[in-house]
């Protein structure tokens, strides 16, 4: 699937950042490929693009418009329906990281097939995949996971991942949701793959490697969470980790769309050891990252200190301060590149 930018990002009428992490996770790694931003009345969300009309965007460039917001359930809502058929009307393509097909809608299909257009179904894909088989392969895999969705685990690995190649590692981003798939132009969104194939496809994701080389596996969502545990742990079995980070966010005490409470990151840590041995005996926590977006930057350090001398792992947010300490990690417990 190659999907052509620069991108218009639709942010429909979202009620807040986090539900349009699509569209700020492209804005924040792939700014450059990006013109502007259409929301809708009532849009509580803002990537920072200048923000235009469909026309507009379509007159400035724009190649493709992304469908950059995300809901429960990944549905389209009936609503934003016609923005969509604007857009391929103006004469771009349209992709998409909802459940939904687009070409499941006739209105849509109709006005695809009418332009020209592509639709681009990030979420679905053609490939069959089979079970999960847990044997051992080469080279090195590194997994974000969580004590909730939403929680940094996308942009830990990609930082991981920069921060690696920086040092001189061979190393590769292993996208699994779409915002991830859209921003390194290959993956697979895991939470879109049949129960039965979960592992297996985390298996095909990241292959047998050289010895030396880490593959940096975005996690997703939290073996705790009563929504998503079964994607996590289908992909912790089949990405087989040495190694992995637990991403935290220190503000919730539940967990997001539901009333669980939030568990605690030893309990994380714990839980992704016990089940992460069945396929990798020698898995290792290896650092927390925490999102501290909502924290001054003074409370942020001394959160960080706390966490680090609590658990004796480096701890820090990738984002606000960088990920040095989680390389440093690796080349004491791994060796140098």
């Amino acid at each position: 699937m190659e999907i052509a930018h620069p991108y218009l990002l639709f942010l429909g009428d979202v009620p807040d950042s986090l539900a349009a992490k699509t569209a700020i996770g492209i804005v924040d790694w792939r700014k450059d490929w990006c013109l502007g931003q259409v929301r809708l009345e009532g849009c509580a969300a803002d990537t920072g693009l200048p923000d235009m009309g469909i026309a507009e965007g379509a007159a400035a460039g724009a190649r493709t418009m992304i469908v950059g917001a995300v809901n429960a359930g990944g549905r389209l809502p009936e609503h934003w329906i016609e923005s969509i058929v604007a857009a391929l009307n103006a004469g771009m393509n349209v992709a998409s990281g909802l459940h939904v097909r687009l070409g499941s809608i006739p209105a849509i299909r109709e006005a695809a097939e009418r332009n020209g257009r592509a639709l681009h179904d990030v979420r679905h894909n053609s490939e069959t995949f089979e079970t999960g088989k847990g044997t051992k392969r080469s080279g090195k895999r590194i997994l974000t996971v969580g004590t909730d969705c939403s929680v940094g685990k996308k942009y830990t690995a990609l930082a991981m991942d920069k921060a690696l190649n920086e040092r001189g590692f061979s190393s590769s981003f292993c996208a699994t949701g779409q915002t991830g798939v859209f921003i390194s132009g290959r993956g697979l969104a895991l939470d879109a793959v049949v129960a039965d194939f979960i592992a297996g496809a985390a298996e095909w994701l990241s292959p047998a490697t050289e010895d030396t080389h880490w593959q940096v596996i975005e996690g997703q969502g939290s073996l705790y969470h009563p929504s998503f545990a079964g994607v996590s742990l289908g992909l912790l079995h089949g990405s087989q980790p040495d190694a992995f980070i637990v991403c935290h966010e220190p503000t919730r005490t539940t967990m997001r769309g539901v009333q669980t409470p939030l568990p605690g990151i030893q309990q994380v840590i714990d839980l992704t050891i016990q089940c992460g041995q069945l396929t990798n005996p020698d898995i290792q926590c290896i650092g927390v990252s925490v999102n501290t977006a909502a924290l001054s930057e003074d409370d942020a350090w001394k959160y960080l200190a706390k966490i680090g001398e609590e658990f004796g792992l480096p701890a820090t947010d990738p984002v606000r301060f960088g990920i040095e300490a989680m390389v440093d990690k690796i080349v004491a417990e791994y060796g140098a590149p």
